[in-house]
């Protein structure tokens, strides 16, 4: 699969945090590009929950997707930080087409079956209607260069959706491919991903972790922190 290199001479983000928006309305929906849906009240819980823990990191900037979910986690976390919260669209969600709201038990066997698909390399494969793992990459991998030399030197926050976030970590981090799509592991509502440049690539210096809060406030409720990805 071929990445994108990468200017030796580029300044670029110091650190950077991939975290996956918190809960929505229906999680147990799929929620594509097409379904610009708010978070539940779990989610701001979450959300509420994890803003000490992430004004820790002391980040210098928040960047989100457009959609509703995205902002709603960013938008908080950059006021409690004192940081900007700036907007990149194309880290929307991926197009799911046929699938958007409907229940994940209906669809699962289609995600099945691209998974299969993926992890074997045909990564130009999509169901009708939705994104392949390449028009993916095509399309979060600039914005998220676009993002890292926006910031040189800085603490970077970046919100986005769960299979932007497993495609963006599948690309950038040296070792893995699309083949890893499963053993990278599932990707919970607020995993946080803390990303170092490595070379032309990056590496993980954490990988999908949940803040020790949200882990918390999980336990409290039957069924939080579902995923979805």
């Amino acid at each position: 699969m071929l990445r994108e290199p990468r200017p030796s001479n580029l300044q670029l983000s110091q650190t950077v945090w991939l975290v996956r928006h918190a809960e929505t309305a229906t999680p147990t929906m799929f929620h594509g590009a097409e379904s610009d849906i708010e978070l539940g009240e779990h989610g701001h819980r979450q959300v509420a929950c994890a803003i000490e823990w992430f004004a820790a990191l002391q980040p210098t900037s928040v960047v989100s997707s457009g959609m509703k979910r995205a902002v709603q986690t960013a938008a908080p976390i950059a006021k409690a930080c004192g940081v900007p919260h700036l907007v990149e669209m194309r880290f929307h969600e991926r197009f799911v087409g046929p699938l958007s709201r409907k229940p994940r038990a209906e669809a699962d066997h289609i995600w099945e079956e691209t998974s299969r698909q993926w992890i074997a390399g045909n990564t130009a494969y999509a169901f009708p209607g939705m994104e392949s793992f390449d028009a993916l990459r095509e399309r979060t991998l600039p914005a998220f260069r676009r993002v890292v030399e926006a910031h040189p030197g800085g603490r970077v926050v970046i919100v986005c959706h769960g299979v932007v976030t497993k495609v963006l970590l599948l690309s950038l981090l040296r070792g893995y491919s699309s083949a890893n799509w499963l053993s990278i592991g599932r990707i919970p509502n607020l995993a946080v991903s803390e990303l170092l440049p490595d070379g032309d690539l990056w590496t993980a210096r954490q990988l999908l972790v949940v803040p020790p809060p949200v882990l918390a406030l999980n336990a409290l409720v039957e069924g939080g922190g579902k995923t979805e990805a």
